[in-house]
Formats: C-alpha cells, structure tokens, sequence
C-alpha cells in the first residue's frame, strides 16, 4: 500500500516537473498590432484574434481602422483609431470606371492585382498620415516599448518597418489564405503546375491550358510586385520613415523577415501543397460557438415549417446596389418559394416586399447559418462566409465577384456542395432551378456535412494555434529556424534558371562541337571517296 502511495507521490513530483519545463505562454508580452486596412470582413478575424491574445494576459496596443471597444477587453487593450474610415472602393471604381462593386465581376486575373496594389496604395498612406500614427514612428525610446509587431499580410508593408524602429519580430496574419507571392516570402517554390494562382477559379488538376496561364498568371505576379508594386511602397517607406536614424530595409527584404504567416485557411478548403513551417493555417479563427439569435429573427426562423434560405453578399458587396432587373430577379423567386428568406439588404426599405422575406441591415451570420431550419446559404465567396457555410453544414449558391471568390466558390462546387453562378447571366428559371437543386437533393447535404466533419477535426483550436505560435516567436525573440535557405537566393537562383541557362548552354556547347565533329568526319570520307576516283581514273 505504501508503494502504491510513494508512486502516485513520484509520478506527481515528476508531473509538477514536466509543467514547470514547460515553455511558459508569455503571458504579459507587449503586442503592438497594426490592422490598417479598412475591410469590414477582415475584422472577423482581427478581433478574434486580438480577443485571444488579450485574454491570455497580453498587452495588446493595436492600430484599428474599426474600434473593438464593443468587445470590453479591458486594461490590457490599448486602441489607436485611424479616422475617418477611407473609402477604398471609390479609389477602385474610379480606376475601373465602375458604377458599383456589381461591376467588378468581369474582371480579370491581373486586373485584381492592380485593384489590389490601388487599395494598398491609398489605405496605407491614409493611415501613415495619422498624428497618432506619426508619433508612433517618432516614438522617442522606441527600444523595449514592445515584444512582438503583429499586422495584417495584405498589401500594408510599410508597416514592417515598423518591427525595425522597435527591434522586434514580425507575425503577419493574413485574411485571404494562401497567396501565389507568399511563395518567395517563405523561401518556398510553390509548383505553378498544380498550385491555381489565388485570382483565378483553376483545380489543383489543371489541363495544359490552364497550367500554361497559371504560370503566366503567377509569373507576371512575380515581375509586378517586384517592379512596380515595391518600388512605389519603398517610395512611401522613405516618405514617412526616411528622416529616422534607422536603416530600413527594401521592402522586399522585409518582408522575408517574417518570422510566423498565420493564413485564413485550413483543409479541405485549401488543397494539398508544399509549405515550410512558418506558414500555418489558421482558418475559421472568428467563428464562435452559436448565441442567441434577436428575438424577430428567431421566431421568423423557428416558424418556417419548409426551412430558410439565408442571403448575404457580405460588407463590400451591397444588394442595395444591385441593378434593377437583377433585383426583381430574386425578389420574383423568392416570392414563389415555400421557403422563408433572410436576406442581408442595407437599407430596409424594398417596396411591395413579398411576405416570406426578412430583410435587415446587419445579421448575426454565423449564428444563424447554425439554426437547423437553414436550408441554403446565398453568399458572394468570400473565405470569412464560405467558413461558416462548411462549418455548420449548409449548401451553398454562390456568386461570386472578385479575387479569391472564384477559386472559393469553384472549390466548394467541385466538392459538391455548392452551386456557382455568373452573376450577370442569373435569370429567373437558372437561379429559381439552382436553389431547388440545393434544397431537394440530398447530395449537397450529404457532401457539404462531410466537409463540415474534415474542417472541425483538428487536434487544436484556430484561435489556441495562432496564439501558440504567436507566442512561440515571442519566446524565442523571432524565428530563424523556421527560416527557409530560399530566402538567401537570387530570383534566377531561386527558379532555378541559372542552372537550367548552364544545361541549355552546355547542351548547345555539346551540340556545336559534336555537328563540327560530324561535319569534319563527313568531309574527311568525301575527301578520301573523291581522292580514290581520282587516282582510279
């Protein structure tokens, strides 16, 4: 008896032991976040984040473009606000020559990466131009103000200089998944061959044709960003860090600095391919076990015998804004459905609106795509939206517009559990047989729920896993040995094209001197042919 005591003794000084070995959570570190960028949606995943990190006793000062004040963080949470919000698409239609965003959904694959380069361009001096954001930059004693900079991976890299003001790791964590650049960033060749570039609504099983413009595609990337889009982010970097005595760095450079990439993605929603350690998924972070639904939209739910179809086109896309005959459209198949619609629509007011249909300004998404009376989710697309549908298992009708809504929706319609449309082509009898195909056959379902079972089985939580490795970087004061040796390298080494340039050159080399050999020998024997005959005759 007293063995069995003396070993439970053991075991437990041994337990108490591993613990105290075990690194500790850094508790207490000094977080400066920088989330400039003026993206409603993106904020799901912002505020989720900093909410984790907050209440894991860190002490979190964030540049925001939206407040969080709503979510009561506390003493640890220090708000600096960028006022007034910009308004980025006026900079992107202008550029398009676009009435709404609704006239967007033609463009191209190239064309997204200038629309992108224009709102970084404009969202990122906005912000360096902020009085509280110059004093950060001016800071005085910048040395031991803070542990860790943690900003936002989407066209903001000015803001990694701020890591060197401070001598400071750098965690990016990025809204829209992977991207095809992230490939040099990380040191990591992502093969163009089976990787689709994140614009365009490619499989990871391409035919020749698509894996030719998937290379052009991610090739002109390459060129852009290094040519066009860094130069002008450098310009801006000298503008407003210029005048400091601190070496700041290419942007380029900077940006292989990055100690951990936390991406807003995870499997099945992303294909298999090849990563280094410092890229983790860390899709789903904003979604929350369901809460209570406001009391109007429960009973509207909970009395809808035939279930609910749940449209949202998200906080970019506006349904105001919706052209008049494709407005008429939905309201006209809506109107003829068994089903109740929850449709998020901005500014309540649509005449003669049909009874079966709610329409609200804002709608708790999430929760209600976890009501069991939801039966089809209508969304643009986007990851934030395309999350939640999978995780609480509704099929999807999707429309998508522009950037990564392509490639999300086309994924989810090849799993099986979504039907994608072109919005300009919609017409009564596609979109009317489309939603009854989501509602009555059960394959959607069937698909869409076992999907929904692969994205939930993780051995831990989004939320503890961007943490955990946010404060391992902390732990270890930044990175290096998840740093890739493809960082070090040229981009003619890093693809290989000094070494494919040397066979070519060889082979040409070997080819010249081998066709002289040949030509020498077959001279040589005609001579000697003609020599003969000639001494015969």
């Amino acid at each position: 008896m007293l063995g069995k005591h003396l070993t439970c003794v053991a075991l437990g000084v041994t337990l108490l032991l591993m613990l105290s070995h075990y690194p500790t959570s850094s508790e207490g570190s000094r977080i400066l976040a920088i989330f400039a960028f003026p993206g409603k949606s993106h904020y799901g995943m912002h505020s989720a984040l900093i909410k984790e990190l907050v209440d894991r006793g860190h002490h979190v000062t964030m540049v925001a473009a939206f407040t969080l004040k709503h979510l009561n963080l506390g003493q640890n949470y220090t708000e600096i606000l960028i006022e007034p919000v910009y308004d980025f698409w006026s900079d992107v239609k202008a550029y398009f020559k676009a009435e709404t965003v609704f006239d967007l959904s033609t463009i191209g694959v190239l064309e997204n990466h200038f629309m992108l380069e224009v709102i970084g361009f404009t969202t990122t001096e906005h912000a360096l131009k902020q009085p509280k954001i110059q004093e950060l930059i001016n800071h005085p004693s910048p040395q031991g103000q803070y542990d860790l900079l943690l900003c936002e991976q989407f066209y903001q890299e000015p803001f990694l200089a701020v890591a060197h003001i401070y001598n400071i790791p750098v965690v990016t964590s990025g809204t829209l998944g992977f991207e095809n650049h992230m490939s040099q960033m990380m040191g990591l060749l992502s093969p163009w061959s089976f990787v689709p570039h994140g614009f365009t609504d490619y499989s990871d099983h391409m035919t020749f044709k698509e894996r030719l413009l998937n290379s052009y595609y991610s090739l002109a990337e390459d060129f852009l960003r290094e040519y066009h889009y860094f130069p002008e982010m450098d310009k801006m970097v000298q503008k407003y860090f210029g005048h400091l005595n601190v070496t700041i760095p290419p942007i380029s450079q900077m940006e292989k600095n990055i100690s951990v990439m936390l991406l807003n993605s995870h499997l099945p929603l992303i294909t298999a391919r090849p990563l280094v350690p410092g890229i983790v998924f860390v899709g789903g972070m904003h979604i929350y076990p369901p809460k209570k639904l406001p009391q109007d939209i429960q009973d509207f739910m909970d009395g809808a015998e035939d279930g609910v179809i749940f449209f949202s086109l998200g906080s970019n896309v506006q349904s105001k804004d919706m052209p008049d005959d494709k407005l008429h459209i939905f309201l006209d198949v809506f109107a003829s459905m068994k089903q109740r619609i929850i449709w998020k629509f901005e500014n309540e007011s649509i005449p003669n609106l049909p009874k079966n249909i709610l329409i609200k300004k804002w709608l708790p998404q999430s929760d209600i795509l976890a009501h069991p009376r939801t039966k089809v989710f209508i969304t643009h697309g986007g990851l934030f939206g395309t999350q939640e549908g999978v995780h609480h298992g509704v099929p999807m009708l999707g429309i998508p517009f522009y950037c990564d809504q392509q490639l999300n929706l086309r994924k989810s319609e090849r799993n099986g559990y979504a039907i994608s449309l072109d919005f300009l082509t919609i017409t009564h009898d596609l979109l009317r047989s489309s939603l009854e195909k989501l509602l009555y056959d059960p394959k959607y379902r069937e698909s869409i729920q076992r999907y929904s079972r692969i994205f939930r089985d993780r051995p831990v939580g989004s939320r503890e896993t961007a943490a955990y490795w946010i404060e391992y970087v902390i732990r270890h004061g930044g990175a290096p040995q998840l740093r890739s040796a493809g960082l070090d390298l040229e981009w003619y080494q890093f693809y290989l094209l000094d070494v494919i340039a040397f066979v070519v050159v060889v082979a040409v080399v070997v080819i010249l001197v081998l066709g002289y050999i040949i030509k020498r020998l077959l001279c040589g024997v005609a001579g000697g042919s003609s020599g003969k005959k000639l001494k015969v005759n």
